[in-house]
């Protein structure tokens, strides 16, 4: 597997789900979005589904930005 940051020259975007590491990320040199998703750790079945399909519907519309089908 290369390394990340070799992945991450390559990325056009970086996507963190929570972890708010703008300005602390090693990626900070590409662009990057943080989605501020809950945590599913301890959560009930329902409310990590939920969360998924948070997950599930924001990468969609990404891809639909970036013109990728």
């Amino acid at each position: 597997m290369p390394a990340l940051g070799h992945l991450l020259k390559q990325a056009d975007r970086v996507v963190t789900m929570g972890c708010m590491a703008e300005g602390v990320c090693p990626a900070s040199f590409v662009e990057t979005e943080d989605w501020a998703l809950e945590d599913p750790k301890g959560k009930p079945v329902e409310k990590v589904r939920q969360i998924r399909d948070e997950v599930r519907a924001r990468v969609a519309k990404l891809l639909s930005e970036l013109g990728i089908q």
